[in-house]
């Protein structure tokens, strides 16, 4: 059943993301992410200051701020509360494409069009190291549940995993026939899921590498994946 429409942006819906207390949601669209009270629907404030279509959002571990990546090839920190915006982080050549914040909330993860994964310290806004390996556009980042990995999927269809210490690649996973466009950590981090335009899911085994299995059933391209919280299901889009 269809609880409610939020209606208000006046371009293309691009990226939406739950606080963690479930209680507000953040949606991106062409130059500005909107906020909205769950319980009512109700529109809470508008977030001006992206040059073009908001990409990816997330919100931190704690609620108070919100990240945004975009065409603009910019990502922003925003306060929750008051709407403000914090600081802007520049360092990519092209479009921000996924954003994450570690589970400490002390760290980000970018993934962006020019091939590059960048790791930022929040509070500074200080850009910490570039990830170089992809040898396309990176489409989907995720830290770890103990924020010790990072995992990132693109359009050379393979994944990455990295070392969040060092930035090390520490391997590539392949398997999928086309793009890799989303991709999840299982809560336990023992298993990762990825979507990709080749119609599929594959399982993997973070320790080793390994597929698991691949899961068949979409029609076309895999844009969306997560875990549910006991990592006993997952959903697909």
């Amino acid at each position: 059943r269809e609880l409610r429409s939020l209606s208000g942006h006046g371009s293309s819906v691009s990226a939406v993301a739950f606080a963690p207390d479930g209680r507000t949601i953040v949606s991106g669209s062409y130059g500005t992410l909107k906020l909205w009270d769950v319980a009512s629907g109700r529109e809470l404030r508008t977030l001006s200051g992206h040059g073009n279509y908001v990409r990816a959002v997330a919100f931190a571990p704690n609620g108070r701020m919100i990240v945004s990546g975009g065409n603009d090839k910019t990502l922003k920190l925003w306060d929750v509360a008051s709407g403000r915006e914090l600081r802007s982080l520049n360092g990519h050549d092209s479009n921000v494409s996924a954003v994450a914040f570690s589970p400490d909330g002390r760290t980000l993860v970018s993934g962006s069009q020019d091939y590059t994964l960048k790791l930022w310290d929040v509070a500074s806004g200080r850009e910490l190291r570039t990830l170089s390996g992809h040898g396309k556009d990176v489409n989907a980042v995720a830290f770890s549940p103990d924020g010790r990995t990072i995992v990132s999927g693109g359009n050379d269809k393979t994944l990455k995993l990295w070392d969040v210490s060092s930035g090390r690649e520490l391997r590539s996973l392949s398997g999928h026939g086309s793009e890799v466009n989303a991709v999840a950590f299982a809560p336990d981090g023992r298993a990762l899921v990825s979507g990709s335009w080749d119609k599929t899911l594959k399982l993997w085994d973070v320790v080793s590498g390994r597929e698991l299995r691949t899961l068949s059933g979409h029609g076309n391209g895999v844009s969306a994946v997560a875990f549910s919280s006991d990592g006993r299901t997952l959903v697909s889009g």
